[in-house]
């Protein structure tokens, strides 16, 4: 672009206007400013690479060279984080965050301390402020983890409970129950 004029400051400040209206300012530790001719949009590049661009609806948006990541702020409060692996993270304005990790799972955090993750093969692992685990498969089957026992869910109403002292406890469908010790040893089996 044609320079229109150049004005020398005396702090070692460059300001250049260029005849689309631009304003270039340069500061003497390398970093510069880009003004637009609408004075909407100011761009700042820092001597270390990092660049600062406010857009016109006032996102900022924000691309740290060093460690290739660009944080981008929205008017409404929403952040956005993208790491250089792939990682994107959101920060609402509410507090929740989602976290979508390269190989494509999402997990959510929400403020009240519980977690979601979605994996890519449509299995959901949901956590409880207490610690409790709820996993859902998706072959229909589901795992609830408590400090008590763990218990799997089959489609067919099978449900079978291993207790923390190895306990085992398979309910089925027809009515049946069996109950083995921690070595395995049937202690009662119920045969409808």
């Amino acid at each position: 672009e044609e320079i229109q004029r150049e004005i020398a400051y005396p702090d070692g400040k460059v300001e250049k206007v260029l005849k689309n209206g631009c304003h270039l300012i340069f500061f003497p530790n390398g970093t510069w400013k880009k003004v637009s001719s609408d004075a909407k949009t100011v761009t700042i590049t820092f001597f270390n690479g990092d660049v600062k661009q406010v857009m016109p609806d006032q996102t900022v948006i924000y691309y740290y060279a060093d460690a290739k990541t660009t944080h981008t702020t929205y008017p409404d409060g929403l952040e956005v984080l993208q790491f250089p692996n792939g990682q994107i993270e959101k920060h609402y304005p509410d507090g929740r965050k989602e976290i979508t990790f390269p190989d494509q799972t999402i997990k959510n955090l929400f403020l009240d301390g519980q977690e979601e993750s979605i994996f890519p093969d449509g299995t959901i692992v949901r956590v409880q402020r207490d610690g409790s685990k709820t996993i859902e498969f998706n072959n229909g089957q589901r795992e609830l983890h408590t400090a008590q026992f763990k218990r799997r869910e089959y489609p067919d109403g099978t449900v079978k409970t291993v207790y923390m002292n190895g306990q085992q406890e398979t309910k089925y469908i027809s009515g049946r129950v069996r109950i083995k010790d921690k070595d395995g040893n049937i202690i009662m089996d119920t045969k409808v």
